[in-house]
């Protein structure tokens, strides 16, 4: 309860899902310049969407809110990742201890015969994987962010079930997934999503991987319009009812419906051309990855190779430090409820305040969990965290809770790649600011009262 200030101890323990500290440059390089660039961009497009029916109709600001936050957390972290390794010179690093290693195994006739040629069959395996990286990228993005689809794959379920014993139970699940996806579903937005989304798969990849059931259209509006106008499956009433009598007169119509056409030839080119050779492409990498590692830890001898994390018990320990992020931007450790209050914007669906915490704030009313009339809410240290790591627990150099951790600094989220202690920051919720939300927001003070808290340390 008294707090923390700059350099002190921290540790998070919990299960943090997975880190590539240790792949090759071109691996690197192809995340910085390729992949994340196009994922970035059709999450632009398709956040924009929805952000803009969102701004206009309360009810839909409620059906999308989810997902929009669920499209917009990966979209992030792949701009903060692009942004971390460009500024810390990621794959500079990493070519710059290729060369140290290849320097050092060429002068060893046993390493040399072992390893001699690894880094540069890493490096070709990773060039013959970059178009079908890109293809899989494409693929899975906009096909994922159009609900129809959706629809689509579950009927498909539910079609591959006929005539089996399990029809019925196939069919119960069907529906159950379906009356929760229309719930949150609207026909307009979808299009648009649509509208919005097939062009960078029909422009923006090879001609290769781009499927004959989604042609080059002059106006992509009017398509979208003709395919929706044309369909069923965007109506969920329609859907629904034909499942509760069966299904037999919706399936047996479902491979004519357009909508279902067009991302039929889409996934059928995908599974063909696209999987089977991405996925012999990364088998081969990752049999050379495991050499490299191995290879790697025989020879830097003197190179500490901490595990990456693989979604099992991991504890990471640091210090509480601010960073710069650029030029003459330098961010303190720690953030205030009055920072809370400056970004309040009355009716914004992002940063809108609830009356009662802005009169507590209006009053100073911060019980025992203030300091020196201000409440602190957030602070940052240099622990190595990753997805997986929200809400694992922070402890002091003596044990005690101080805070939950929750996410990371923009910056810093190549940490999975690349981590770099100059910025790589993780962000932790002061445990002060969870007791006073309980205790004088919540009026659940009772349940502080079964705590043990701890002042001083």
């Amino acid at each position: 309860m008294s707090g923390t200030k700059p350099n002190d101890f921290t540790m998070v323990f919990g299960f943090p899902g997975r880190t590539m500290e240790y792949l090759h440059s071109a691996a690197v390089e192809q995340t910085v310049s390729v992949n994340d660039p196009a994922k970035i961009s059709i999450r632009d497009k398709a956040l924009a969407v929805i952000d803009g029916f969102m701004r206009r109709d309360e009810e839909i600001k409620i059906q999308y809110a989810a997902k929009y936050a669920n499209i917009s957390n990966a979209w992030k972290k792949w701009q903060g990742e692009v942004l971390g390794l460009k500024r810390t010179d990621g794959v500079g690093k990493k070519k710059k201890q290729e060369a140290l290693f290849q320097q050092r195994v060429d002068a060893n006739p046993q390493w040399k015969a072992e390893y001699g040629a690894l880094i540069d069959d890493l490096q070709a395996a990773y060039d013959e994987l970059k178009p079908y990286g890109l293809a899989r990228d494409y693929y899975l993005e906009i096909t994922s962010k159009i609900e129809v689809f959706r629809v689509i794959n579950l009927l498909r379920q539910l079609q591959n079930a006929r005539g089996k014993n399990n029809y019925q139970q196939v069919l119960q699940r069907a529906k159950a997934q379906l009356e929760e996806l229309y719930g949150e579903y609207n026909s307009l937005v979808d299009q648009k999503l649509f509208e919005a989304l097939m062009p960078m798969y029909i422009e923006d990849q090879p001609s290769e991987f781009v499927s004959s059931t989604a042609t080059k259209q002059s106006d992509y509006a009017a398509w979208a319009a003709e395919l929706f106008s044309q369909s069923e499956l965007d109506n969920g009433e329609k859907v629904l009812a034909a499942l509760n009598t069966g299904g037999d007169e919706l399936l047996n119509k479902l491979d004519s419906d357009p909508i279902y056409k067009t991302y039929a030839g889409m996934g059928e080119l995908y599974n063909a051309q696209v999987m089977p050779k991405l996925n012999a492409i990364q088998d081969r990498i990752n049999d050379l990855q495991r050499t490299y590692m191995k290879a790697q830890m025989e020879v830097f001898k003197e190179k500490t190779f901490y595990p990456d994390a693989n979604s099992t018990l991991r504890v990471t320990y640091g210090n509480i430090k601010g960073y710069t992020a650029r030029d003459a931007v330098q961010y303190d450790p720690y953030t205030y409820l009055d920072g809370v209050i400056e970004k309040y914007i009355p009716g914004d669906y992002e940063f809108d305040l609830p009356q009662k915490l802005r009169d507590l704030h209006e009053k100073k009313d911060y019980g025992i969990y203030g300091k020196n009339g201000k409440l602190p809410v957030c602070f940052i240290a240099t622990n190595h965290t990753t997805g997986g790591n929200s809400g694992s627990p922070v402890l002091d150099g003596w044990g005690n809770l101080i805070g939950l951790n929750f996410d990371r600094v923009w910056e810093g989220t190549m940490s999975d790649i690349n981590y770099d202690p100059s910025i790589c920051r993780n962000i932790m919720v002061d445990i002060r600011y969870v007791l006073f939300i309980v205790d004088k927001y919540a009026g659940a003070g009772h349940l502080v009262k079964e705590m043990k808290l701890v002042y001083p340390k």
